[in-house]
């Protein structure tokens, strides 16, 4: 699947709702159906800079493509990392640095965010970002 359908199949997912409310709920529940980080991944080096609340992101390469995995100590950024991981997951560095994420305006996900969630959701991006511009590099 290709991170634009990923994308379509989440803004498919939260059209069902048109209360927030509900629409919270569903990433709080996305967010606790994530496999928790191991211990040995929430280490300071893998916490994002910009986040309120604690994210650890940790990027592995193999085969050509990332896989992440990531925690938060917040259920609803929880759910938001589980959501940009569901999009960018086992995809080529190449095709995460031209992903254009527009499944975050779509759902209206950063218009109901906090100024500080928006610029933790940014940095998240970034980060997964720079892992993406990492790997390439060693490609």
């Amino acid at each position: 699947m290709t991170i634009n359908e990923r994308q379509d199949e989440i803004i498919e997912e939260f059209s069902d709702f048109d209360d927030w409310m509900d629409r919270y709920q569903l990433l709080i529940d996305l967010g606790n159906e994530q496999e928790p980080l191991d211990e040995k991944y929430k280490t300071e080096q893998n916490l994002i800079d910009g986040c309120q609340s604690r994210v650890w992101l940790v990027a592995d390469y193999a085969d050509g493509k990332i896989h992440f995995q990531a925690e938060s100590d917040a259920l609803i950024v929880k759910g938001i990392v589980t959501l940009l991981i569901r999009v960018l997951n086992d995809s080529t560095p190449q095709e995460i640095l031209d992903a254009d994420l527009y499944f975050i305006d779509k759902i209206g996900l950063k218009e109901h965010l906090s100024p500080t969630r928006s610029n933790g959701l940014l940095a998240m991006v970034k980060q997964m970002r720079m892992y993406a511009l990492a790997f390439q590099t060693k490609g």
